[in-house]
């Protein structure tokens, strides 16, 4: 069997092994692929491997070897799945891998909207601390986390592993999502969670009816004093009206992990913008969490050749 990994960088820039798969059959692995490339690269390939490069029907009607595409990632909108089907190609996914990593960065982000420690020690090292007049100052206002809202958006794994760690530190927990379940113990609809909340954290997939849902209405449900978190696909959001709220005031302030074009781009609005985090991508980027990965994609591989194929999508 040979199999071709097309962007191993994203997974392995290195720091892992690629040991196991190497047992498995013929290895090629490509650092990253242009997409002009990816046929040449995998036309002689029974099994790929990738994390965010296109496939497509003319891709796979060039390479008639290929039968099994493993996605390196929870979302697999890259590949056209129905065209997978016509040609007799596995599609397979890792659910649910950077649960802990993913949960972990939300509390990142709202620690440092409450704390503010990356702002203040880049105040004590530009030497503010030394000429204080007093012991101790701070530069805006800061706050405790028990007894705020937090409402989360999306409550599959890592949405309620946040809501987990929120109860820990007292937070109140509303949610609303798609699927009721009996653990949610103040379920509300999507505008009462905009309008109560003083956190909002995404967990929800991107849809036709996610797609945008962050926009100038619901914005305008917010509190002043509240905060906006993404951690699940950039689209969920209007990026030019999530920065109109910034400038204006409307919300107090949003980080994000993903945007609507990855690398980003150089005109996105939210670069430069007021009370905003950014950033590249990299909930998913621990050690453990690209380990965990790596092991579910060759344990997918595996089954595949075993007849018992798991974690199938297409």
């Amino acid at each position: 069997m040979k199999i071709t990994i097309l962007d191993g960088n994203a997974v392995n820039p290195g720091d892992l092994s690629w040991e196991r798969l190497e047992k498995i059959g013929e290895l090629v692995c490509y650092p990253r692929t242009k997409p002009e490339d990816v046929i040449k690269r995998i036309g002689d390939s029974d099994a790929i491997l990738l994390n965010k490069i296109n496939i497509t029907e003319e891709i796979l009607s060039s390479c008639p070897r290929l039968k099994y595409i493993g996605v390196q990632a929870t979302g697999y909108n890259v590949i056209d799945l129905e065209a997978c089907r016509r040609h007799g190609v596995t599609v397979t996914n890792v659910p649910s891998y950077s649960t802990s990593g993913v949960a972990q960065l939300v509390f990142a982000y709202i620690s440092e909207f409450a704390t503010g420690v990356a702002l203040h020690s880049s105040s004590v090292m530009d030497g503010d601390w030394c000429k204080s007049p007093d012991f101790c100052y701070w530069k805006r206002p800061l706050m405790e986390l028990d007894g705020k809202t937090l409402g989360i958006f999306g409550y599959g794994s890592i949405g309620s592993r946040v809501a987990k760690i929120g109860k820990a530190y007292g937070m109140k927990i509303i949610a609303c999502t798609r699927t009721p379940k009996p653990e949610i113990e103040n379920p509300v609809d999507f505008d009462s969670l905009m309008a109560e909340s003083d956190f909002i954290t995404l967990h929800a997939p991107l849809t036709d009816k996610t797609k945008g849902i962050i926009n100038a209405r619901t914005l305008a449900l917010m509190k002043k004093s509240a905060y906006l978190i993404n951690t699940a696909r950039g689209p969920l959001v209007n990026e030019n009206e999530v920065r109109a709220a910034l400038d204006n005031g409307t919300i107090a302030g949003y980080a994000c992990d993903v945007v609507s074009e990855e690398p980003m781009n150089r005109n996105n609005p939210l670069l430069g913008a007021p009370n905003c985090i950014i950033t590249p991508h990299i909930a998913w980027a621990a050690t453990e969490t690209r380990q965990r990965l790596l092991d579910a994609v060759i344990d997918n591989l595996e089954s595949f050749i075993a007849g018992k194929a798991k974690n199938v999508v297409s």
